[in-house]
């Protein structure tokens, strides 16, 4: 398995991976260019999210050489699982999931209820629908909750 812990070296990669997972995957959902090409950048992400000590600590990278995609963890819930779109389809996804499974326990998420492909994912490596929804912040979109 090729994943490692993240190092502050590996951020801007994260962000990029992060950056380009939102465009493609919420935007068409979202339909808002202000947010998707204005408030979501590189630099911006990097500086209000991925440099928090408290974040970066729970972050391990799929990384063969090339940083192909990142997990982030709390505690047994998988916060964020992301592969960058030119590496999809490859098992990346997998492995990162099942290194969170065995490592953390994980047994639940959140997924934007319209992300079908997402939710797929999980569905498709244990995870089940609970019923449970919640508003993703400041949208009129639902996240639903998976667990295993």
């Amino acid at each position: 398995m090729n994943i490692r812990k993240a190092t502050k070296d590996d951020l801007s990669r994260i962000a990029e991976i992060f950056v380009f997972n939102n465009r493609i995957n919420y935007f068409p959902i979202f339909k808002d260019e202000r947010f998707s090409f204005g408030e979501v950048q590189v630099v911006s992400i990097l500086d209000n999210y991925f440099k928090k000590d408290e974040i970066i600590k729970n972050i391990y990278v799929y990384d063969d050489g090339l940083i192909r995609g990142f997990i982030e963890m709390d505690r047994t819930e998988i916060r964020k699982l992301y592969v960058d779109p030119f590496f999809q389809g490859k098992g990346i996804g997998h492995e990162r999931i099942e290194f969170a499974i065995e490592k953390f326990q994980a047994d639940q998420l959140w997924a934007l209820e319209k992300n079908v492909r997402a939710v797929s994912f999980y569905l498709g490596h244990g995870f089940h629908l609970t019923g449970q929804k919640k508003f993703e912040e400041d949208t009129t979109e639902y996240l639903v909750k998976l667990e295993r």
